[in-house]
């Protein structure tokens, strides 16, 4: 006789949630989606307006291996599915003073690019830095980023001794900003370096010198842009999942995750109960036991205790005229970057110098805006919602920005929006249930904060499972394909060791 296949309800349908419904599903699970918006994808979604398409939430494309993973996994060719450009240019950045560089994913272009704008001393150690870079994400992500660090057994690794060998020269005791400072004299190089704290929704002043290895994601493994915009990853996953029998329930709450003598026996909707054998936890940890668990559950209090990330204040335009100045992606920094993030921190008028990204998506997706125009997404770094006047806070914010772009291309740019929409901080909470907005869960700024997040698997409740930008190993499009993968996984493990017993 066949015997039953365990029922799975996963909440929320971001990439950490369709990564584990994928897989989940691939392993013979009955898997039910439960997603609050009309929608699929969590950040990963878009609009468009009068001819405009705009991604709403992430716009940088990195490992696209992990999302080709998903489609081999299940027997199906990935380029049937799903499809991207491989861009030549990282990122150009602009300063106040006139000065621009362009970086590239080719570590001899970027030694040439950095020698032409700030000279052979600024160049002499580029290519040392990248190869610094490169030896600590590929020492470190098969241990902090790829398998759990709340199993015993990750720690009894061959590899795992070679990282604790080499701590010393990790930047565990160092900070990012004193990282760089110890490679570059030039002010301006520090400052680009030490943007990739924001990756993960950091200060480089605090965050520790570890996180020098994203650089690597971008300038050592190249960057991308999906065929059809960062929108067309959650929903070739969303198709995917359909054909292998996911049920998706859209527009629907989880009003609470029911718990009985330690075990999830399924979740609450409409104000009923629907049994589950297993749940998988897509929502922001904070969210989950403030919301859904039952106050009689343990709170792991130092996770939770964690200072959320930076938010962010998102302007989407469509421009009337095509700006060629910018690429797919660009930065124009502020003149002091270490009050910037002072001010992130402690809710100062981080608007009156803010660093601004443009992403300009119909560069490489010509059909995001009408033919002679430009599809803009323009984000400024915030702190998260604490209550903030967040009307007058975007009125300042705006002014400086268009101020900011204006300078950086010679003309008055705000004479060119033809369509104008905003995220706020609290509508992205709206939106994700994600705890004032924060992007990316809780920061980096602690030493041990890749230890501190959240396990994919509850040590109090048994059949509960998390996965996302708050719970291991982090956010971002990257880090939560895998924490999908590491929750599936380790329910799967946890099955088939029942069974067998």
């Amino acid at each position: 006789m066949k015997s039953r296949s365990e029922k799975v309800a996963i909440i929320g349908s971001g990439i950490a949630g369709l990564s584990a419904a994928v897989r989940l599903a691939v392993s013979g699970k009955q898997v039910v989606v439960y997603e609050q918006n009309a929608y699929t994808g969590g950040k990963v979604t878009a609009f468009e307006r009068e001819g405009f398409r705009f991604d709403m939430g992430p716009s940088l494309f990195t490992l696209p291996h992990l999302v080709d993973e998903l489609f081999e996994l299940a027997g199906k060719a990935p380029r049937e599915y799903f499809n991207y450009h491989t861009h030549d240019e990282v990122c150009r950045y602009f300063w106040q003073d006139g000065t621009q560089l362009t970086l590239y994913p080719d570590v001899e272009r970027n030694v040439e690019a950095i020698r032409t704008v700030f000279g052979d001393a600024s160049a002499a150690r580029v290519a040392e830095y990248f190869e610094r870079a490169r030896k600590k994400y590929e020492l470190t992500a098969p241990f902090f980023l790829e398998n759990s660090l709340h199993k015993p057994r990750t720690f009894l690794t061959p590899e795992v001794l070679k990282v604790v060998a080499e701590i010393p020269k990790l930047g565990l005791f160092s900070t990012l900003h004193q990282e760089n400072q110890g490679f570059f004299k030039e002010p301006k190089l520090v400052q680009l370096f030490n943007r990739y704290a924001t990756y993960n929704g950091s200060s480089p002043y605090q965050t520790p010198g570890i996180m020098q290895m994203i650089t690597h994601l971008e300038h050592g493994l190249g960057t991308h842009f999906p065929k059809g915009g960062m929108h067309e990853i959650s929903q070739s996953l969303t198709r995917l999942a359909e054909e292998l029998g996911v049920q998706f329930e859209l527009n629907t709450r989880v009003e609470e995750l029911m718990v009985e003598k330690k075990r999830v026996r399924g979740v609450r909707v409409n104000g009923r109960p629907v049994l589950y054998d297993q749940v998988v936890c897509n929502s922001d940890i904070k969210h989950a036991y403030q919301h859904l668990l039952p106050k009689s559950v343990k709170r792991p209090k130092k996770t939770l205790a964690q200072e959320p990330s930076s938010s962010a204040l998102i302007f989407y335009w469509g421009l009337s005229k095509q700006f060629e100045t910018f690429d797919l992606h660009n930065i124009i920094f502020s003149e002091d970057y270490e009050r910037e993030f002072d001010r992130i921190r402690t809710n100062g008028p981080f608007w009156e110098d803010p660093t601004v990204y443009i992403h300009v998506s119909n560069r490489l997706e010509k059909s995001d805006a009408p033919e002679g125009k430009d599809s803009w997404f323009v984000m400024v770094n915030v702190p998260y919602d604490q209550g903030q006047d967040w009307d007058k806070i975007i009125n300042k914010t705006r002014t400086s920005v268009i101020e900011r772009i204006s300078k950086t291309l010679g003309c008055p740019i705000d004479t060119y929006i033809e369509v104008e929409e905003m995220l706020t901080p609290t509508a992205i909470e709206q939106r994700t249930s994600s705890i004032g907005g924060a992007l990316y869960g809780t920061s980096s700024n602690e030493r041990l904060a890749a230890f501190l997040r959240h396990s994919n698997k509850s040590s109090s409740v048994k059949g509960l499972y998390f996965c996302g930008g708050s719970a291991h190993p982090g956010g971002g499009v990257p880090l939560c394909l895998l924490s999908g993968k590491i929750a599936a996984e380790w329910l799967n493990e946890d099955t088939q060791h029942a069974k067998s017993h």
